[in-house]
């Protein structure tokens, strides 16, 4: 099978389209074939060999590597342990994570049964695949955890904030990945939204629901927004921090990528931070597939680009600004 690899770190130039093995499943773990894979940071990160995290704590990489978590196919094989899942069906996820072994930019993949749910029927295959890291993080920052293991970052378990009717809530960064479906979430909850990014993604996040849109390449925010009940701030930086002056004391601050935050500032504001690492989960993915199968959730896909483009894909992606995601087609009909 055809599948993109990596020999060494380094950008985007570094990925291959080679010829490999089609993997054994073993036990808990159904066989699908790739219609299509969806890009997220992780996978750039590892790309680069995770020089975003500190050197002491950068895990030892064995090349070649085979980058990806995200994809929507159809099983080809089922291990003889595994309920649920057919020859024939559709399936989307995001494969064993966190870590770096989801091997999704490939024609074939050996994926943990625990971490699929059926594709719903009313998106394509491109769709499906966009969805899965992203979707999930909204979710679990927002509606259910759905575990009970520790953020990295700080130690906490994080709790949601429940959403009621008549909340505010601040998307920074709406129209990426995480940040519209955190828009579409909040509106599903009844929240009022509040979405800020450039200009250009106005329409496209009013059609996802927003109430209000702010562009923040002629607005700052903090000039025209106050009394918020919770910020999820999915663009990240080092400036982060300037959100939490627009939340009300009793507010929650969600930075989606790490930073920090001036524990004497948040406890003067009477604000609370609070972040995750986001986990498979089949039966997450199940129960937000009937979102979209009832129209309550849509996928934004910013672009999509053949298995074999996949650096120009990954080139894509850091020159940043987009509108949903980058997918990655497999199968040449995996629109249909």
């Amino acid at each position: 099978m055809k599948a993109i690899q990596f020999h060494e770190a380094g950008g985007p130039e570094v990925l291959q389209y080679d010829e490999v093995p089609v993997p054994e499943i073993g036990p808990g773990e159904v066989l699908v074939r790739v219609h299509a894979a969806g890009i997220n940071p992780p996978d750039w990160y590892l790309r680069e060999g995770m020089k975003v995290m500190p050197a002491e704590m950068r895990p030892e990489l064995e090349f070649p590597l085979i980058p990806g978590t995200d994809m929507s196919g159809v099983v080809q094989a089922v291990a003889p342990d595994v309920p649920g899942f057919a020859v024939g069906d559709e399936v989307f996820g995001m494969l064993r994570f966190p870590g770096f072994d989801g091997r999704t930019y490939a024609e074939y993949v050996a994926a943990p049964a625990s971490d699929l749910a059926h594709k719903p029927a009313g998106i394509d295959h491109v769709q499906a695949a966009g969805a899965p890291m992203a979707v999930l993080t909204a979710w679990q920052y927002l509606i259910d955890l759905g575990h009970d293991v520790p953020s990295p970052f700080t130690g906490q378990v994080h709790q949601p904030t429940p959403i009621t009717p008549g909340m505010t809530v601040l998307v920074n960064g709406a129209a990426g990945g995480v940040g519209h479906f955190a828009v579409q979430l909040a509106k599903w909850k009844g929240a009022h939204v509040i979405a800020v990014a450039s200009g250009r993604h106005e329409q496209f996040l009013r059609k996802l629901g927003a109430d209000e849109f702010i562009d923040y390449t002629r607005t700052q925010v903090t000039d025209v927004v106050s009394g918020v009940d919770l910020v999820i701030d999915s663009a990240g930086g080092p400036d982060g921090s300037r959100f939490l002056t627009v939340l009300k004391r009793g507010g929650t601050m969600l930075p989606v990528f790490f930073a920090q935050y001036d524990p004497e500032e948040t406890a003067r504001l009477g604000v609370t931070v609070s972040n995750i690492q986001v986990r498979s989960s089949g039966p997450q993915l199940a129960e937000i597939g009937r979102l979209f199968d009832e129209g309550k959730l849509q996928v934004g896909v910013d672009s999509t680009y053949p298995l074999s483009e996949a650096g120009s894909a990954h080139t894509r992606a850091a020159q940043g600004h987009l509108q949903g995601k980058i997918v990655l087609t497999v199968v040449p009909d995996s629109r249909q």
